[in-house]
Protein backbone atom coordinates (compact mmCIF):
# COMPACT_ATOMS: atom_id res chain seq x y z
CA UNK A 1 0.00 0.00 0.00
CA UNK A 2 1.20 3.40 -0.75
CA UNK A 3 2.49 6.10 2.04
CA UNK A 4 -0.82 8.41 0.65
CA UNK A 5 -3.38 5.50 0.86
CA UNK A 6 -1.92 3.97 3.95
CA UNK A 7 -1.94 7.65 5.80
CA UNK A 8 -5.36 8.59 4.68
CA UNK A 9 -6.87 5.21 6.14
CA UNK A 10 -6.63 6.95 10.14
CA UNK A 11 -7.83 9.67 12.17
CA UNK A 12 -7.60 12.90 12.14
CA UNK A 13 -6.47 14.68 15.04
CA UNK A 14 -8.44 17.74 16.61
CA UNK A 15 -6.06 20.83 17.94
CA UNK A 16 -7.27 22.03 21.23
CA UNK A 17 -4.80 25.23 20.93
CA UNK A 18 -3.68 26.79 17.98
CA UNK A 19 -1.10 28.74 19.87
CA UNK A 20 -2.04 32.17 18.28
CA UNK A 21 -2.61 30.79 14.99
CA UNK A 22 1.04 29.04 14.70
CA UNK A 23 -0.49 25.31 14.35
CA UNK A 24 -2.31 24.78 11.66
CA UNK A 25 -5.36 22.07 11.90
CA UNK A 26 -4.99 18.79 12.18
CA UNK A 27 -1.32 19.39 13.50
CA UNK A 28 0.33 17.62 16.34
CA UNK A 29 2.66 19.88 18.43
CA UNK A 30 6.22 17.87 19.21
CA UNK A 31 9.19 18.73 20.93
CA UNK A 32 11.43 15.80 19.06
CA UNK A 33 12.45 16.19 15.73
CA UNK A 34 10.95 12.47 13.53
CA UNK A 35 13.00 11.18 10.84
CA UNK A 36 11.22 10.86 7.73
CA UNK A 37 12.42 9.88 4.12
CA UNK A 38 12.37 7.53 1.48
CA UNK A 39 15.22 5.07 0.69
CA UNK A 40 18.66 4.90 2.47
CA UNK A 41 20.74 7.73 3.91
CA UNK A 42 23.43 8.62 1.65
CA UNK A 43 27.25 8.80 2.65
CA UNK A 44 29.17 11.63 0.95
CA UNK A 45 32.93 12.29 -0.07
CA UNK A 46 32.48 16.43 0.14
CA UNK A 47 35.75 16.06 -2.14
CA UNK A 48 33.28 15.06 -4.86
CA UNK A 49 30.02 16.14 -3.86
CA UNK A 50 28.42 18.99 -6.05
CA UNK A 51 25.21 20.83 -6.03
CA UNK A 52 23.84 22.24 -10.09
CA UNK A 53 21.74 24.66 -11.62
CA UNK A 54 20.42 23.64 -14.60
CA UNK A 55 17.22 23.50 -17.13
CA UNK A 56 15.14 27.48 -18.31
CA UNK A 57 18.29 29.43 -16.93
CA UNK A 58 20.46 32.22 -18.67
CA UNK A 59 23.59 29.79 -17.46
CA UNK A 60 24.02 26.13 -15.61
CA UNK A 61 25.98 26.60 -12.87
CA UNK A 62 27.49 23.18 -10.79
CA UNK A 63 28.87 24.19 -7.54
CA UNK A 64 31.34 22.32 -4.39
CA UNK A 65 30.46 22.39 -1.34
CA UNK A 66 32.92 24.90 -0.57
CA UNK A 67 31.67 27.30 -2.59
CA UNK A 68 28.07 27.04 -0.96
CA UNK A 69 29.83 27.58 2.60
CA UNK A 70 31.76 30.54 1.01
CA UNK A 71 28.49 32.47 0.47
CA UNK A 72 26.80 35.09 2.66
CA UNK A 73 25.68 32.99 5.51
CA UNK A 74 22.12 33.07 7.49
CA UNK A 75 20.42 31.89 10.48
CA UNK A 76 16.46 31.85 10.35
CA UNK A 77 14.52 30.68 13.46
CA UNK A 78 11.22 29.11 11.75
CA UNK A 79 8.23 26.44 13.13
CA UNK A 80 7.80 23.40 10.38
CA UNK A 81 5.07 21.40 9.51
CA UNK A 82 5.48 17.84 8.27
CA UNK A 83 1.89 16.22 5.93
CA UNK A 84 2.20 13.44 8.84
CA UNK A 85 0.87 15.60 10.84
CA UNK A 86 3.63 16.82 13.25
CA UNK A 87 4.82 20.61 13.76
CA UNK A 88 7.55 21.63 15.66
CA UNK A 89 8.07 25.32 16.60
CA UNK A 90 11.44 27.14 16.77
CA UNK A 91 13.64 25.92 14.74
CA UNK A 92 17.04 28.01 14.30
CA UNK A 93 18.75 26.78 10.51
CA UNK A 94 21.70 27.94 9.34
CA UNK A 95 23.10 27.92 5.49
CA UNK A 96 22.02 30.17 2.10
CA UNK A 97 19.09 32.13 1.67
CA UNK A 98 18.26 31.06 -1.47
CA UNK A 99 17.65 34.07 -3.09
CA UNK A 100 21.05 35.09 -2.41
CA UNK A 101 21.99 31.69 -3.78
CA UNK A 102 20.67 32.95 -6.78
CA UNK A 103 22.52 36.28 -7.10
CA UNK A 104 25.94 34.65 -5.57
CA UNK A 105 26.02 32.25 -8.96
CA UNK A 106 24.59 34.92 -11.34
CA UNK A 107 21.96 32.60 -12.12
CA UNK A 108 18.82 34.91 -13.97
CA UNK A 109 15.81 31.64 -14.02
CA UNK A 110 13.77 32.12 -17.15
CA UNK A 111 10.43 30.14 -15.55
CA UNK A 112 8.31 30.22 -12.79
CA UNK A 113 8.53 26.56 -11.55
CA UNK A 114 11.45 24.05 -10.47
CA UNK A 115 12.03 20.52 -9.72
CA UNK A 116 14.21 19.67 -6.60
CA UNK A 117 16.70 16.72 -6.89
CA UNK A 118 17.99 14.85 -3.85
CA UNK A 119 20.01 11.86 -3.34
CA UNK A 120 18.57 9.34 -4.32
CA UNK A 121 16.75 10.49 -7.63
CA UNK A 122 14.42 12.13 -5.39
CA UNK A 123 11.78 14.94 -6.88
CA UNK A 124 9.56 17.66 -5.49
CA UNK A 125 8.04 20.64 -7.66
CA UNK A 126 8.05 23.82 -6.46
CA UNK A 127 7.28 27.64 -7.77
CA UNK A 128 10.04 29.65 -7.73
CA UNK A 129 7.91 32.28 -5.52
CA UNK A 130 7.57 29.43 -2.91
CA UNK A 131 11.69 29.75 -2.99
CA UNK A 132 12.14 33.72 -3.13
CA UNK A 133 11.07 34.45 0.61
CA UNK A 134 13.64 35.72 3.53
CA UNK A 135 12.81 32.27 5.45
CA UNK A 136 14.05 29.78 2.32
CA UNK A 137 17.31 28.37 3.25
CA UNK A 138 19.93 25.93 1.87
CA UNK A 139 20.27 24.39 5.05
CA UNK A 140 23.86 22.71 6.90
CA UNK A 141 23.27 23.23 10.22
CA UNK A 142 20.53 23.47 12.74
CA UNK A 143 20.83 24.32 16.15
CA UNK A 144 23.94 25.58 15.86
CA UNK A 145 25.79 22.03 14.43
CA UNK A 146 26.05 20.10 11.47
CA UNK A 147 22.81 19.16 9.98
CA UNK A 148 22.99 14.81 11.12
CA UNK A 149 22.91 12.13 7.91
CA UNK A 150 19.57 11.48 9.13
CA UNK A 151 18.33 14.86 8.61
CA UNK A 152 19.81 15.55 4.90
CA UNK A 153 23.53 16.41 5.95
CA UNK A 154 25.44 18.13 4.14
CA UNK A 155 22.37 20.10 2.73
CA UNK A 156 18.72 20.25 2.83
CA UNK A 157 16.52 22.78 1.68
CA UNK A 158 13.73 24.55 4.21
CA UNK A 159 10.67 25.82 3.19
CA UNK A 160 8.67 26.54 6.61
CA UNK A 161 5.93 27.58 4.82
CA UNK A 162 4.88 24.33 2.74
CA UNK A 163 4.82 20.78 4.07
CA UNK A 164 8.11 19.39 4.80
CA UNK A 165 8.58 17.05 2.08
CA UNK A 166 9.29 20.21 0.24
CA UNK A 167 12.11 20.80 2.06
CA UNK A 168 14.47 18.43 0.37
CA UNK A 169 17.16 16.61 2.21
CA UNK A 170 20.44 15.56 0.43
CA UNK A 171 20.34 18.55 -1.75
CA UNK A 172 21.81 18.58 -5.10
CA UNK A 173 19.98 20.39 -7.51
CA UNK A 174 17.49 23.31 -9.20
CA UNK A 175 16.61 22.32 -12.63
CA UNK A 176 14.45 25.04 -13.88
CA UNK A 177 11.37 24.13 -15.63
CA UNK A 178 8.56 25.31 -17.90
CA UNK A 179 5.87 23.54 -16.24
CA UNK A 180 4.06 22.46 -12.77
CA UNK A 181 5.60 18.58 -12.84
CA UNK A 182 4.74 16.87 -9.77
CA UNK A 183 7.93 15.35 -7.57
CA UNK A 184 8.02 12.11 -6.44
CA UNK A 185 5.08 12.24 -3.68
CA UNK A 186 3.13 14.54 -6.14
CA UNK A 187 3.26 11.58 -8.50
CA UNK A 188 2.03 9.43 -5.53
CA UNK A 189 -1.14 11.21 -4.14
CA UNK A 190 0.39 14.60 -2.45
CA UNK A 191 -0.57 17.19 -2.95
CA UNK A 192 1.11 19.86 -5.81
CA UNK A 193 2.04 22.47 -3.86
CA UNK A 194 1.36 21.79 0.04
CA UNK A 195 0.26 24.77 2.19
CA UNK A 196 -0.06 23.22 5.43
CA UNK A 197 -2.56 26.33 6.56
CA UNK A 198 -4.90 25.46 3.93
CA UNK A 199 -4.57 21.26 4.93
CA UNK A 200 -3.23 20.61 0.86
CA UNK A 201 -2.03 17.22 1.80
CA UNK A 202 -3.30 15.23 -0.88
CA UNK A 203 -3.95 15.62 -4.62
CA UNK A 204 -7.82 14.73 -5.77
CA UNK A 205 -10.56 14.12 -2.35
CA UNK A 206 -9.58 15.63 0.88
CA UNK A 207 -9.25 12.97 2.89
CA UNK A 208 -8.07 11.96 6.79
CA UNK A 209 -4.45 11.44 7.69
CA UNK A 210 -3.38 9.53 10.67
CA UNK A 211 -2.15 11.20 14.26
CA UNK A 212 0.39 9.01 14.86
CA UNK A 213 2.23 7.88 11.67
CA UNK A 214 5.20 10.25 12.76
CA UNK A 215 5.22 8.71 16.46
CA UNK A 216 6.61 5.32 15.31
CA UNK A 217 9.38 6.81 13.38
CA UNK A 218 13.01 7.40 14.95
CA UNK A 219 13.93 11.05 16.34
CA UNK A 220 16.84 12.74 16.63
Amino acid sequence: MKKADRIKRMKTPKNRDSFNGRLPEGQVLTEKFPILHEGDVPTYDLDEWSLKVTGNVNKEVTLTYKDILDMPQTDITVDIHCVTRWSRFDNTFTGVRFKDFLKEIGVEPKSNYVMLHGDYDYTSNIELKDLMGDDILLAHSFDGKPLTDKHGWPLRLVVPHLYFWKSVKWLRGFEFINENEPGFWEQNGFHLRGDPFKEERFSGEDLDIPEDEWEKKEFD
